[in-house]
């Protein structure tokens, strides 16, 4: 075989070798009336791991190209070259020409390891189950009837829900709005792809917060949009990055996290969000807030949203209930211009023709209940007992050997580890032990840092959880 692998290049090469092969039955390079070689064989002649040559062979069966036969060895399938001459198309080749990019491969793992195993997940930024208000919702949902439409609803949302939700931005984050300007949508991810998709074009810059979570998205690469990066510290982002980068690049959008960052946990101050809207509107730049944790102060302090402090229209507030109620309510919503969100909506009716009229239903009947105050002051409490449990979780076990500001709200704490590693052997090494995080280069360009979730477990697990990790450490 005149075949060599790649070995620097990013795409496996099990897979390398699977394309040479599916190319070589194409072109009668591998003809049906020969077996192809064995899997040591092949093995031998490349100078590659036997288990790479059998990886090849899986990946070529499963499309349906070859056939493994006990005894006459592996052979081309003859429903490709048989009576029927039919093909089973290349899937492989569709997923990796599509435009829509795949998640990182550690993102992919993170999520396929914490759902076929039984891990102490202090990587999920979603509430455990037993922080979710399932008695109110059970209510609603036994007690009430359904008065709505099962048909497709109002592109924007249900109207009664979009009042409601008006009415909470006023009464929880003083933002000043009607239904006309709000957009429904199936959480603040879905909500993010609308504006990136509808409102940016290949080529245009965007800045954002590094380390973010919007860092880990590959929404932007796969609309073309090149991003630039502002250094996140404990109080922020620095406003002199963001001038400088606006003129070399002439940002076209801004995305801030400014409440409780994830993943640094910063709260921006009231001077810098003044600034910020200054900059906007000085230079007519879009921002995009970002909004999941504002509610979840552990102060007390009602935190000024950047939307509520908007007199120009230059902000697209972005918030859900996922962070707060249900992630699986699927609900959330964006704020902005009614030109805006009238573009966004009709997006969003060609993607999935509007969202659940039943969910809305029982988010609209629990946020407009008592039921919804006395949820977020239980959850806000329970939030930070686990706060200080991880605390000093961290500081029991690692001591010295890890550097973190303590958050005062959300759910998320990150933390720089004074040691040199691996961050991939120190996952997997992790993982061993039973406990899952999310390493610090997926969120932001520095390595050195991991971010811990404290919502997803218990004290005790998250206890647990953290002496894992410093066993894991310790090992590298």
């Amino acid at each position: 075989m005149d075949w060599k692998p790649e070995r620097k290049a990013k795409k496996a090469i099990y897979k390398q070798l699977a394309e040479y092969i599916e190319n070589g039955i194409a072109d009668g390079t591998y003809p049906p009336d020969k077996p192809l070689p064995s899997e040591r064989k092949l093995a031998k002649d490349l100078n590659i791991n036997r288990s790479t040559v059998v990886a090849a062979y899986d990946e070529l069966e499963s499309n349906g190209l070859i056939q493994r036969n006990r005894g006459s060895g592996t052979t081309i399938s003859k429903d490709i070259w048989g009576i029927t001459k039919k093909r089973i198309p290349s899937w492989n080749r569709y997923i990796e020409a599509g435009s829509f990019l795949p998640n990182l491969p550690v993102t992919q793992r993170i999520r396929k390891e914490a759902v076929d195993h039984k891990l102490i997940n202090l990587a999920s930024g979603e509430l455990s189950e037993d922080l979710f208000p399932l008695k109110s919702l059970r209510e609603i949902t036994s007690t009430r009837s359904f008065i709505g439409s099962l048909g497709y609803d109002h592109p924007q949302g249900n109207a009664i829900f979009r009042e409601t939700i008006s009415k909470h931005v006023k009464k929880y984050r003083s933002i000043e709005t009607n239904p006309s300007s709000i957009l429904i949508t199936s959480g603040a991810q879905q909500a993010l792809h609308l504006v990136v998709q509808c409102l940016l074009k290949p080529g245009d810059a965007v800045a954002l917060e590094d380390p973010s979570y919007s860092y880990n998205l590959p929404i932007f690469k796969s609309a073309g949009i090149k991003p630039y990066f502002l250094p996140v510290n404990k109080d922020g982002i620095n406003l002199e990055n963001l001038l400088s980068i606006h003129k070399k690049h002439r940002i076209r959008m801004i995305f801030l996290n400014p409440a409780f960052q994830n993943p640094t946990g910063s709260l921006l101050h009231e001077n810098q969000r003044k600034a910020i809207l200054e900059i906007s509107s000085e230079h007519g730049i879009p921002v995009v807030e970002d909004d999941p944790y504002s509610l979840t102060s552990f102060t007390g302090q009602k935190i000024s949203t950047l939307k509520s402090m908007d007199v120009h229209g230059n902000v697209l507030y972005i918030s859900s209930l996922s962070k707060i109620v249900a992630s699986g309510l699927r609900i959330g919503w964006i704020i902005g211009p009614r030109p805006v969100i009238e573009r966004l909506s009709d997006a969003k009716q060609q993607i999935d023709f509007g969202h659940s009229s039943f969910t809305q239903w029982i988010a609209n009947d629990f946020l407009e209940s008592e039921n919804f105050h006395f949820h977020i002051k239980i959850l806000v409490k329970e939030l930070e007992k686990r706060r200080d449990k991880i605390v000093s979780s961290l500081r029991y076990y690692l001591k010295d050997q890890v550097e973190f500001n303590i958050p005062q709200g959300g759910i998320h704490i990150w933390c720089r580890i004074n040691k040199d590693f691996n961050e991939m052997q120190l996952l997997e090494e992790s993982i061993k032990r039973g406990v899952i995080f999310v390493p610090g280069s997926t969120l932001g360009s520095k390595k050195g840092f991991v971010r811990f979730t404290f919502a997803r477990e218990d004290k005790e697990s998250i206890d647990e959880g953290i002496k894992r990790f410093a066993e894991a450490l310790k090992f590298l």
